[in-house]
């Protein structure tokens, strides 16, 4: 992640709706589709929520950490359930639990981080302080963060799983020159999850990564789907063409049921701290996906 894009999503944090790159509308959304964790069944909603940056702003004046209990009450009210968090997120976790605890301890999340340490004795130590900033005693999904110390920390985890504080299990990376890794250890390890980036302008998980995903039965959580806003940088003041109305009302949603388009994701997890361009990217979850000629025509369209 470049400093530009780092600095684009501290701004959004610290000012919410005031530095964003798009105006996306409100718009009503009903009933997201839902896709199978292929390991156990379950099915989970489309459209999830990271919390990089956006959870973790600057400074958490009570005004901002209302605006994030505005996001997060827009998101679970529209059937949101996944949340993406971690320990490398600053106060992300801290603040998530504490806003879910506030609205309603019993609200129907799927709370999913990581770790991010070497050694088994700290990754217990880690494990237990995200439970405690979460405020839960059992995680949903726990993933190895950027693949660190991974057999160590999947051995833990399949522990905790034994001991039913950990519902799934998986290993996350961001680049690109990780997916050869990440396909090999998916193939290996029978994992429930591997995270990944993946939009309409990084596709290098098409090759082999997502295939291997489908093949082994691992559930596919995607996370950059707007390339940390430079995607709607390329799209500022371009109207959407006519032809994407019967699937999508804003370039958020293009970009993001692109991604839905691929059978082998099973959930995408922007991260935003306004409500609005969280009700928006919720619209995703609903509705018609781009076909296959449609895919085509919005890579020659943005030329990507």
């Amino acid at each position: 992640m470049t400093p530009a894009r780092r600095e684009f999503l501290r701004s959004l944090a610290a000012y919410g709706a005031v530095l964003c790159l798009d105006a996306r509308p409100s718009i009503r959304v009903t009933p997201m589709l839902k896709r199978r964790i292929p390991r156990s069944g379950e099915e989970i909603p489309v459209i999830g929520m990271g919390t990089w940056q956006t959870f973790d702003p600057p400074v958490a004046t009570p005004a901002m950490l209302d605006q994030l209990a505005e996001v997060l009450r827009v998101f679970v009210s529209a059937d949101g359930r996944v949340i993406d968090s971690s320990p490398m997120y600053g106060r992300a976790e801290e603040i998530t639990g504490s806003l879910l605890q506030r609205m309603d301890a019993t609200l129907p999340t799927f709370l999913a981080t990581k770790i991010w340490t070497a050694g088994a004795a700290e990754g217990n130590r880690q494990f237990e302080t995200s439970c405690r900033r979460l405020q839960r005693r059992q995680l949903d999904l726990e993933q190895v963060h950027n693949l660190l110390d991974w057999r160590t920390q999947l051995d833990l985890l399949r522990r905790k799983k034994a001991e039913g504080r950990v519902r799934y299990v998986g290993v996350t990376h961001y680049t690109e020159s990780s997916f050869r890794e990440l396909e090999d250890i998916i193939r290996r390890e029978r994992l429930d999850f591997v995270q990944l980036p993946y939009s309409i302008g990084f596709r290098g998980a098409e090759a082999r990564l997502l295939p291997a995903a489908a093949e082994t039965g691992t559930a596919v959580l995607v996370n950059g789907p707007f390339e940390g806003g430079n995607l709607f940088a390329q799209v500022r003041g371009r109207p959407l063409p006519s032809w994407v109305e019967s699937f999508a009302s804003s370039w958020a949603q293009v970009f993001l049921k692109f991604i839905l388009a691929q059978p082998a994701v099973t959930c995408v997890i922007p991260a935003t701290a306004n409500p609005l361009h969280m009700r928006d990217d919720l619209g995703a979850g609903s509705g018609p996906l781009p076909d296959t000629d449609q895919r085509a025509q919005l890579l020659r369209v943005l030329g990507v």
